[in-house]
């Protein structure tokens, strides 16, 4: 059976790490609050892969941003995902050496489509993380936006995703702007507009507030993995318990014993091998 993803979500924004609701953004703390917060060489094992977001809006500090990656992937055991306004190949190869292991794309995708087939061919398709941020219209119905949620696409979301589902990307992260930072749960009808030629594994994000709803998605077979990235709900050993609880109701998340691993990284403090 093919391991499921839980994956935590960090959106930077100048500097800062942020809250997002329906994409209206709240500023929690520096790197060095994150830090205390979340020491990533423990919750790494709690966690299948982060996502780092650069939301900022306006001009991006790309230099900023990847001083800021290079701290997080520090003594972090888990690839890394990390987008925002890549577009060409100089900006993603400076994220990968600044510790991404893949890259995420959002507007470049229907601004400049051609530009996800150049990066597909210099770092690999499954290097290549499509994000799409979906939003319910006032007659219900999905659209696509971009431009970090302000500029609705003119595709249908399905024609958007039956497009996508032909470009070389390795997988897709489908965010929720309805349910976004809400805690109300995984809004899994967005599913229902994937087209059935889909290959790529696909990620849902928004609306996850407890280990339920990450439940509620991990058993639907649409769905590869879940996201969050609601910072306070999960503080402290949050992931951890989420992760055990998950484990324990059956979901087939990768298990580690933290007990063992653990001791391993004493020894290796202590210089014993």
């Amino acid at each position: 059976m093919l391991k499921k993803r839980l994956i935590f979500t960090l959106l930077y924004n100048n500097g800062q790490f942020m809250l997002s609701r329906n994409f209206r953004l709240q500023k929690v703390g520096d790197l060095g609050w994150l830090q205390t917060n979340y020491d990533f060489s423990k919750i790494s094992f709690s966690i299948d892969e982060i996502v780092v977001l650069d939301v900022t809006r306006g001009v991006r500090d790309l230099d900023r941003f990847c001083d800021s990656m290079r701290a997080l992937a520090e003594n972090c055991f888990v690839p890394i995902a990390a987008g925002g306004g890549v577009g060409d190949i100089a900006s993603a190869r400076a994220l990968l050496r600044s510790g991404a292991d893949k890259i995420v794309v959002n507007s470049v995708i229907a601004e400049a489509p051609s530009s996800v087939v150049t990066l597909a061919r210099e770092f690999g398709q499954q290097c290549i993380v499509a994000s799409v941020d979906l939003r319910r219209d006032s007659d219900g119905d999905l659209q696509v936006l971009t431009k970090s949620g302000s500029r609705p696409e003119m595709e249908s979301a399905y024609a958007y995703l039956s497009r996508l589902a032909e470009m070389p990307v390795g997988e897709l992260y489908l965010n929720s702007i309805d349910r976004d930072g809400t805690g109300q749960g995984l809004d899994l009808s967005l599913l229902d507009v994937l087209p059935k030629a889909l290959t790529q594994p696909v990620i849902l994000a928004g609306g996850i507030g407890n280990a339920s709803h990450m439940y509620q998605g991990l058993t639907d077979n649409r769905l590869d993995a879940v996201a969050t990235a609601h910072l306070f709900n999960f503080v402290g050993d949050g992931l951890i318990r989420a992760r055990q609880a998950l484990i324990k109701d059956g979901i087939a998340l990768a298990f580690w014993d933290l007990d063992i691993l653990s001791r391993l990284e004493v020894n290796r403090w202590r210089g014993i091998h």
